[in-house]
Order: structure tokens, then sequence, then C-alpha cells
């Protein structure tokens, strides 16, 4: 892969091997990523097999309207919440032919902050067609925002490789 760390290339392998010897789809659903976790996947040969689609919801707007997330969800709780990163992922798999789907919402800064949702609060969800919804909150820091967005698609990857396991 150009210009991804080692151990992201080597994730995105094992990831696209593991889902494709199981026969799953992964649809991914992306704010604060921007693109990055469909981005590192699809840079493996071999990934059109496993990645559906991946959506990149970086507005309130994108979220309602491509992944169906309650407009009340978001007034209520904010973009970045747990509610509705869950949201977000249930909504790739409503919107796709994915068995899996991963969505994150986040603040990567280095503005955008508060002392309730400070730079670097990540959730991120995992949903699976049998119903099995995970659902991780990072607080990576005020790391930068690239190492955010790597540290956020790191985390990503594992999710998907737990939920692909069952």
């Amino acid at each position: 892969m150009s210009g991804w760390p080692a151990e992201i290339e080597h994730r995105a392998r094992a990831l696209i091997a593991a889902f494709s010897e199981r026969r799953l789809m992964v649809a991914t659903a992306e704010s604060c990523t921007g693109g990055l976790i469909v981005g590192a996947l699809t840079e493996v040969s071999g990934s059109s097999s496993v990645v559906d689609r991946g959506f990149v919801t970086y507005s309130n707007d994108a979220k309602i309207q491509m992944l169906g997330v309650d407009p009340a969800t978001l007034a209520t709780h904010g973009a970045v919440s747990r509610q509705t990163a869950v949201e977000m992922a249930r909504g790739a798999l409503s919107h796709s032919q994915a068995d899996i789907a991963i969505a994150v919402t986040g603040i990567a800064g280095p503005s955008g902050g508060t002392d309730e949702k400070p730079v670097g609060l990540v959730h991120l969800a995992a949903a699976s067609r049998g119903g099995a919804v995970r659902h991780r909150e990072m607080r990576y820091g005020e790391i930068g925002r690239d190492a955010i967005r790597l540290a956020t698609v790191r985390t990503a990857l594992d999710m998907l490789a737990e939920a692909a396991e069952g």
C-alpha cells in the first residue's frame, strides 16, 4: 500500500483475507475519518469481493439523508455520541449489501472540542446483520488531527476483525 503505516496495511490485508474466507461483505460509515477506513481496505488487491461501499457522512444532513440517522438523536445526543455511531452503523447495513458495518464519528481537531466532548473523542460502532452491535468510546487525546484519524482507522479495523469472528 502506498502511504499507509505498516501496521494498518497488515491489518487491512488480514481483514480482507478473513472477510473473503468467511464470504462476508463490509460497509463503512465515516465522519471524522473522511473515508480513510474504506480507503485502507480498498488498497488491498481483492478487496472488491469484500468491500460493498463506504459512506462519508461528514455533515449531520448527510448522516440523516444517507444513513437514516434520526434527527432527534443528533439533536439530543449530538453527532459525536454512542447513539449516533450506532445509528450510523445500522444505517450503513440497511443501505448496503454488507454483512458487517463500521461507523465512526468524532472530533479530530485541532478545534471543535469542548470540556464534555474534547478533541480526540471518537465513538465507533460495528453492527452485523445478526443484530449484534459493538461500541467503543476512544479518547485519543490531543495527539494531532492526523494521529487521531489514523488511530481511529486502527481501532475500526480491529473492531471489524472482532465482528467477523463473531
